[in-house]
Parts: C-alpha cells; structure tokens; sequence
C-alpha cells in the first residue's frame, strides 16, 4: 500500500489506516478476541501501518486487543490512541464526562502504554476538547509526555480551528481526527484549510459514514442492541430512505470502472489531499479487503467534477449525533 505523511510532521503511515473501534465498541457485540486480532494482523499484512484505538472504547479492552494482536510488529507500525473521557468508576461501557487536566492526560498515557504493550504511544489525540482546561494546559502536558519519551505525537479529535491554532503554538500537533466522508463535510469550510496552511496531517474516521456510503444498509435494516446507530438521527429509517441517492451516486461512478460504493467513497478522501489518512473500520475480512483495494482506486479529475457536482444537489438529511453529543464537537 502507498505512504503518506501525515503534514509536515515527519510521520508517515499508510494511505488508509484502519479504525479498531468497532471491534470491541459501538456497533453491537463485540468481535470474538481471536478472529479481531486476525483480522488486525490481515490489515498490518496488506500494508496497513496506522491502528486507531481509544481507552473509552470497552472501556479499555480495544486497546488490549490492538496492542497484544500488534505486539510481534512493534516498531513497524503506528498506533493512535486517545484521551479526554472521564470514566464510570462503577466500570461498565459509559463515560460521565471530560476530563483533559493535565494529572488525567498523564494517568491515562501510563495505562495506555501497559495495554498497548509498548514503550511509548505514537499518536495521543485528546478525545474531545475539555472547555473546563485550557487547551494550552493540555498541549502541555502532553508535550512533557512527549519530552519523557512516553509519547512521540500530539493529536486532537473533533477540534475547532482556534483550538487548533492555540494547541499547535504549544506543542506542534501532528494530525487532527474528525468525521469526514462524502456525507459529512464540515470540516471543508475551515478545519481543511488551516491544517494545510499549519502542516498538520488529517484522519478522517467514519469515512464510510458509519456503514452507509457501503450500500449495505437501507431504510429496512435492523441494528443489533448496543449499536450506538440506533440513536443517531441520520439513522432514522426515514433519514435512511432520503439519503440514498449518495449511495446511488457511488454505485454508478463505481460501476464504470469495477469499484464497489465503498471504494469510490475512500478513493474521493483520498483525493481531496495527499496528507488525509482515512481509517475505516470493519469486523469482516471481506470488507477489510475491499477497503484496502480502495488505495488504489485512482478517480479521474472527470469523475471527481462529476462526484462534486451530483452531491452538491443532493441534501443530506439527519444531524450526525444527537444535540449532546454534538455539542462535544468543533470547540
């Protein structure tokens, strides 16, 4: 698979990465433990050198999962994790709110690297911006983590651009994760334009739009229990139905040219600039395998004009997350 650096950090990963979350969160009952490291070896060995895990995912459980199926390609490949949630002490799969105080950050990084099984964490994303601490605290003290050699890179998730340029004054940051697909593209208007101009590199999660840019779900689909879909509003049934002609407009691009929708959707981020990394994520090896062949999905500029131009006329109905959880996004 082919390269990309991540802005001008110097980090260089693979052209997609793959999101680990909904191995072990999110999306229904988890992955039996063996098979989901299979799978996490299967992705290393088709190129894929950037893994996206999170404490808050279990809780803690993917990151076990990521480290001990990753621990034999130590040094060769790039693992992600986050910080920023508050925990339910009673445990349980639930956070309670931010918490990004410095003595947190350093708390969390300790566990992190037990359960990653390494010797330092390459890329440490605050989870979400905490508008009870300074960002320039955060920075901070994820910089004297990077200092002691426990961490080597600064990241945020979901962040606005002030926070963006104020963080990066701090401790330069590496790279910035936020939702980015073909049907959220919040990020085009300022985000997008200020990390080209500040050298930091962009990861789009859910580039797939959760599983729906893939075509394999319509307004008849039934999400297990636990699939956090199920209370997202662009999930609704209706949502569904109204919102399938950016499919159809996957579908007929891809048609032309062998691809399936999920290939056409990957191969649009991957377009849009050479320092965007998406990480879909999967739990089926069929699906990892598609994804993968997405790299090298080139889209002419005719069929990028065309993508642009179609979608420009096709409203997208649903807000992405319900009014609480948005509210945790762009500060």
């Amino acid at each position: 698979m082919q390269r990309r650096k991540l802005g001008r950090s110097g980090l260089e990963v693979s052209a997609l990465g793959l999101g680990c979350m909904g191995m072990s969160f999110g999306y229904g009952p988890a992955g039996e433990k063996r098979e989901m490291a299979a799978l996490i070896r299967r992705a290393f060995e088709q190129g894929v050198t950037l893994f996206d895990t999170a404490e808050v995912y279990g809780p803690y459980v993917n990151e076990e999962l990521v480290g001990e199926a990753l621990e034999e390609f130590r040094g060769r490949v790039v693992i992600a994790t986050k910080f920023g949630f508050k925990l339910d002490p009673a445990g349980g799969p639930k956070w309670i709110g931010l918490d990004s105080r410095p003595r947190h950050i350093r708390e969390v990084a300790e566990a992190s690297l037990k359960r990653l099984r390494v010797e330092a964490i390459d890329l440490f994303y605050q989870h979400r911006v905490d508008p009870e601490v300074p960002i320039e605290d955060v920075a901070g003290a994820v910089g004297d983590l990077i200092r002691e050699g426990k961490v080597k890179h600064f990241g945020l998730s979901e962040p606005g651009v002030g926070t963006i340029r104020r963080a990066h004054a701090v401790q330069p940051v590496t790279a910035v994760q936020s939702e980015y697909s073909l049907w959220t593209r919040g990020p085009e208007k300022e985000v997008l334009p200020a990390l080209e101009e500040l050298g930091i590199g962009f990861v789009p999660y859910s580039p797939l739009g959760k599983g729906y840019l893939t075509g394999k779900i319509t307004e008849d689909t039934s999400f297990a229990a636990g699939d956090f879909r199920n209370i997202l509003p662009r999930f609704t049934a209706e949502a569904r139905a109204a919102n399938g002609a950016l499919v159809e407009l996957l579908a007929r691009i891809g048609e032309a040219r062998g691809a399936t929708p999920a290939q056409v959707a990957l191969a649009w981020l991957l377009a849009q600039k050479p320092w965007i990394v998406p990480i879909p994520g999967t739990t089926k090896a069929a699906r990892l395998d598609e994804n993968n062949a997405a790299a090298k999905v080139e889209l002419s500029e005719t069929e990028l004009t065309e993508i642009e131009t179609a979608a420009a006329r096709i409203p997208v109905v649903g807000a992405r997350y319900p009014e609480h959880l948005e509210k945790l996004t762009g500060v």
